[in-house]
């Protein structure tokens, strides 16, 4: 049974836990299709931030290999 409150990482969280920059982790988390699961506001600024999966986001980093090219078999 799927987790009724699942954890939620902000693009900062998710960069951080990436090791990438957060415009670098916006771009990652949509070209491999993770989609925002809600949005909530940032404590300290106040404006509404994307929310992430944060199960998506630790697959997404066990799985991810920087520079490997994705062309070649």
């Amino acid at each position: 049974m799927p987790d009724p409150t699942p954890e939620l990482w902000t693009t900062q969280e998710s960069a951080e836990h990436l090791g990438i920059k957060p415009k670098s982790a916006s771009g990652l988390l949509s070209r491999r299709g993770i989609k925002r699961a809600g949005e909530g506001r940032d404590p300290v600024s106040g404006r509404i931030v994307a929310l992430f999966r944060a199960d998506e986001v630790r697959a997404l980093a066990t799985d991810r290999q920087p520079g490997r090219r994705t062309d070649r078999a």
